[in-house]
């Protein structure tokens, strides 16, 4: 009698374990949230900001010192400039210095040729003079040994005559007595002649 109801039986003794396994379903639930609370967490997660600030710090050293150099390149590069264009300054000014002064080269040369050429005229001019005054003073012994030979054949003195004739041929004076005739008289080359005939037959 006392098998009849086992189902009963085994239902009073289910009953009473049911609070126990919500009892442990709730207390092992908080053990099991508890890795993920934030408190757990932050601790973990706060390095990351820390290690980026040297990341930064070593970015902006890197611009500023970048930055730095490019301004230094400027200012040298600028320099560098600045004296290469003096350089170039300074060599055009010499050109132009060399230029004027070819340019008054080549006009003192053009005024030395200018004046060369005046003093080859005068020179000429007194080379003409010259020969002129020359053939005036050859043209004056003539005429001074024609009077000396006149002379001498009026005063009948014969040997000096011939010694006049033959000085005067050496010379060669007679060439440069005078044809022409002066009013009333002999001309000076043809009294010549008969001198030198008369003087020469004697």
């Amino acid at each position: 009698m006392k098998l009849e109801h086992p189902e009963h039986n085994d239902q009073s003794t289910d009953l009473p374990q049911a609070p126990a396994a919500e009892s442990s379903d709730t207390a092992s639930a908080p053990a099991a949230q508890e890795p993920v609370t934030p408190s757990a967490a932050q601790p973990a997660d706060s390095p990351k900001p820390r290690d980026k600030k040297p990341v930064v710090i070593y970015i902006m050293i890197l611009f500023i010192a970048a930055f730095l150099l490019m301004t230094l390149s400027f200012f040298m590069h600028q320099r560098s400039n600045t004296e290469v264009l003096g350089e170039l300054q300074d060599s055009v000014n010499a050109m132009q210095a060399v230029q004027q002064t070819q340019e008054k080269v080549i006009e003192l040369q053009e005024e030395l040729s200018d004046t060369q050429d005046q003093l080859d005229a005068l020179q000429a001019e007194k080379d003409a003079s010259d020969e002129a005054l020359l053939d005036a003073n050859r043209e004056l012994d003539a005429m001074i040994g024609l009077y000396s030979l006149q002379q001498s054949y009026l005063t009948e003195d014969y040997d000096t005559c011939r010694s006049i004739l033959q000085s005067m041929e050496d010379q060669g004076l007679p060439e440069l007595l005078p044809d022409e005739e002066p009013s009333g008289t002999t001309a000076p080359s043809l009294r010549y002649q008969q001198l030198k005939e008369a003087i020469l037959n004697q």
